[in-house]
């Protein structure tokens, strides 16, 4: 009987080491050896290969993969016909990825139809081909190898480049005119494999694994002890993202409340909670959330 793998392409580069750090949370570990591109993950039903995430679309879509992490923007610009089967926003705690227009501070250019017959640099050839022309406008696309924020003025008059908080852009003396894509990491896979039951099957628990590793690094618990007095009072403060699980301490007028919040949430609260009496408040992270 033929052995059955599921043939799995983690993106190489930007995406490396916040995909490997999302697999880990989620349940599997991946090990990178020296020099190589196939990876050992302990999971004897998965095939793991290091490529590039603007390869990983067109090989997703030959079936040379069966699924693979990859950007919106790499998926638009191989043009790769793939099914995506969630969204693993890696940056959503930070910034999201944008690709921008952008121009030099003093560039008499404001608007994109201002680029008619100009010179754009950019990596993505394709994503602003498709943005020229769904703007009505012709301009000379040359492809950039990198350090593309260097080329306005000597090289180019604008460009069209991936930014996170646009401070290259700045550093460079550049202006963003416009926001032509946003971007977030998605697990992707073919008909072929899809129509396959396993390999389904195995792409939807990997697709829950994932959301949920996702998912739990925006969210922390809070377990603390809470005066019996002032209960109600300390209840109605807490965020509603789930009820709270409320246990009475044996033979004191005390209680263990346990909730869940938003990481963020907890600069202000726990400080306010302390405040109102509670004691032993200890915050501790999770793993995962499925809903």
């Amino acid at each position: 009987m033929e052995e059955k793998k599921l043939k799995l392409g983690i993106p190489k580069g930007s995406l490396q080491e916040r995909t490997l750090k999302i697999f880990q949370r989620a349940g599997f570990e991946i090990e990178v050896p020296e020099r190589r591109y196939i990876l050992n993950i302990d999971d004897p039903e998965i095939e793991c290969l290091l490529l590039r995430p603007q390869e990983i679309p067109k090989y997703v879509e030959k079936g040379k993969l069966d699924v693979g992490l990859s950007g919106d923007d790499c998926i638009l610009e191989a043009k790769a016909k793939v099914i995506e089967v969630c969204d693993l926003r890696y940056t959503k705690q930070i910034k999201r990825l944008r690709w921008v227009l952008a121009v030099p501070k003093d560039s008499k250019i404001k608007s994109i139809k201002d680029l008619q017959g100009k010179i754009i640099s950019t990596e993505a050839v394709n994503l602003v081909k498709d943005y020229l022309k769904k703007n009505k406008v012709k301009a000379k696309i040359e492809f950039s190898w990198g350090a593309t924020e260097v080329k306005p003025p000597r090289f180019s008059d604008a460009i069209i480049d991936l930014t996170e908080t646009g401070a290259s852009l700045r550093a460079h003396n550049l202006k963003i005119i416009d926001t032509i894509l946003l971007s977030s990491t998605k697990l992707i896979t073919n008909k072929s494999t899809w129509q396959d039951k396993w390999k389904q099957e195995k792409i939807k628990d990997l697709a829950l694994l994932l959301q949920g590793a996702v998912k739990g690094e925006e969210v922390v618990s809070l377990m603390m002890h809470v005066p019996g007095g002032k209960l109600k009072t300390i209840l109605k403060v807490l965020p509603k993202l789930k009820s709270p699980t409320i246990k009475k301490l044996t033979g004191e007028n005390w209680y263990d409340v346990t909730i869940s919040c938003d990481t963020k949430e907890t600069r202000e609260l726990i400080p306010r909670l302390k405040r109102m009496g509670c004691q032993g408040i200890v915050e501790f992270p999770i793993n995962k959330i499925v809903r």
